[in-house]
């Protein structure tokens, strides 16, 4: 199993994904002689998983059925254990449109955190392309380093425990792109510049705040970066509904209207006009947004070495 390379069947060792439902998911490591509770039932992973083909139905011991799903960036960032805040699909997609990735891309990005974002960017680059992540925090770089080992990824990724603000990414003049998610990400441009290549490089950087971007946007102009521009992305989800309307019959009314001298204005006559125009209901799909949307995550900043 790799998160770069499909897999057919499932194995020992494999991480998959349970899928009870769209809103309820979550990963599991495939162990021989293991058991995985469900609201369904059991799963044996010894007669119930290894063997069989990943997106198999799997009846669990109370007689539910579940799905078992090949691991993707995107259903790993739906279900992984957070250790820090992460970023999200919507965000994702449009970082890696806007540094310009494609296979083949070295990538340096800072900080590692859950590994969300990773994902995508070795995904991306794959299978001849790496990316270099820094991460401040000890322990969250070792099992950074243990989650890519797990995914087999570790080929594509170079994880490295230092303060990327002082001692910077570890490569020079060899990167395509830079990302940042750091609390202060302006003391990390020098470096950032340093890493890209000659001429041409990408560098974006990802703040809640907009007095950091304020001072990223200066760091950024003052180290000779161009085309320097921030965004926010904010999704709105829609629901499709099925609505009922009822249909008012106009013309008979109105000829009703004309040959009883029915007077509109009248209040009394407001109810007998009800019931005239109701006289049947139709059925169509509608989208409705939701009453309540996710609002600010953050400001991504680009710009282009020149």
């Amino acid at each position: 199993m790799s998160f770069v390379e499909y897999g057919d069947t499932i194995k020992d060792g494999d991480t998959a994904i349970v899928f009870l439902g769209h809103e309820s998911m979550f990963p599991v490591k495939v162990q021989h002689g293991s058991v995985t509770q469900t609201k369904y039932g059991v799963i044996r992973h010894s007669t119930d998983l290894i063997g069989k083909k990943y997106g198999s139905k799997v009846t669990c011991s109370k007689g539910g059925w579940v799905f078992i799903l090949h691991p993707t960036p995107e259903l790993w960032t739906m279900n992984l254990p957070h250790r820090t805040q992460i970023l999200y699909s919507t965000d994702i997609s449009i970082i890696t449109m806007m540094l310009e990735l494609k296979p083949g891309s070295i990538v340096c990005e800072s900080g590692t955190g859950s590994g969300s974002l990773s994902h995508a960017l070795i995904r991306t680059v794959a299978p001849t392309g790496h990316l270099y992540t820094v991460e401040f925090h000890q322990q969250r770089a070792e099992k950074a380093r243990e989650e890519f080992r797990e995914h087999g990824v570790e080929h594509l990724v170079t994880v490295t425990n230092q303060d990327v603000c002082k001692n910077g990414f570890g490569v020079s003049n060899i990167a395509d792109a830079v990302f940042l998610d750091i609390p202060s990400p302006w003391e990390a441009i020098g470096h950032a510049k340093s890493a890209l290549k000659a001429e041409g490089g990408r560098i974006c950087s990802f703040s809640p705040c907009i007095e950091q971007v304020q001072r990223t946007c200066l760091a950024m102009e003052e180290y000779g970066f161009t085309e320097i521009n921030t965004l926010e992305i904010l999704l709105r989800v829609y629901n499709v509904r099925t609505v009922s309307l009822q249909i008012p019959d106009l013309g008979k009314a109105a000829e009703d209207n004309s040959s009883t001298g029915f007077d509109s204005s009248n209040p009394s006559h407001q109810g007998s006009s009800c019931a005239n125009l109701q006289q049947g209901t139709v059925q169509f799909k509608s989208g409705v947004p939701l009453r309540e949307v996710v609002g600010h995550t953050g400001y991504l900043t680009f710009a282009t070495k020149s």
